[in-house]
């Protein structure tokens, strides 16, 4: 378990230390995963930067999703998640998810666009990855974009979406693979929502 998003970070990097050589472009998938990327690029000595992407909630239960979009537009369906959702409810939910996403560029990276990505080693972090949507999309923005190489990064994910994971991109660094993985949170003691005023704190520390 891991003391917090800090923590969880610090120990991420360590296991990336391989890759500092490489001089990476670390992307963290707002929110949670901002604090943790932030602690494995200030290690690393690297360029660091936010990669906007949304889960796609269902309407009755927004806990849980069937997909995710990216800022780029890249977007991943669970076809079997999704298979009881019409058409129409599909585009409404990504209508209003590519909302969001401008809205937390905006807000968040304030309009900036992505550095560049082609040609580079890219690390994609997330604070834990259970279904893994997100991270597929932002995996597919980034092939989109011609990433050199690109490493999935994580302190905590399900064994089978880790595995799943690894047969698309050239690396996954993952610390813990727990057999009964329910929930990000409980690899986490101090687990709370993150909000955009935390997210532009740790962006404005790179100033």
């Amino acid at each position: 378990m891991f003391a917090d998003r800090k923590d969880a970070g610090q120990k991420l990097a360590r296991a990336l230390e391989n890759y500092r050589e490489q001089k990476p472009l670390v992307l963290a998938i707002p929110k949670g995963g901002v604090e943790v990327g932030y602690e494995v690029a200030k290690h690393l000595g690297c360029e660091f930067s936010i990669l906007i992407a949304r889960k796609l909630p269902f309407p009755d239960n927004p806990e849980a999703g069937f997909g995710a979009v990216a800022e780029d537009g890249s977007t991943f369906i669970n076809n079997y998640a999704a298979r009881g959702l019409s058409q129409h409810t599909i585009d409404r939910i990504l209508k209003q998810q590519r909302r969001e996403i401008k809205r937390r560029i905006a807000a968040l990276r304030k309009g900036r666009p992505l550095p560049q990505i082609a040609d580079r080693t890219v690390i994609l972090i997330d604070d834990g990855i259970a279904m893994g949507s997100t991270m597929r999309a932002g995996i597919s923005l980034c092939k989109n974009k011609k990433a050199g190489k690109i490493v999935v990064a994580s302190p905590v994910a399900g064994p089978s979406t880790a595995a799943e994971l690894a047969r698309i991109v050239d690396d996954v660094v993952v610390l813990e693979k727990p057999a009964f993985f329910q929930a990000v949170a409980q690899a986490y003691a101090n687990w709370y929502d993150v909000c955009d005023e935390e997210v532009i704190r740790i962006l404005q520390n790179l100033c």
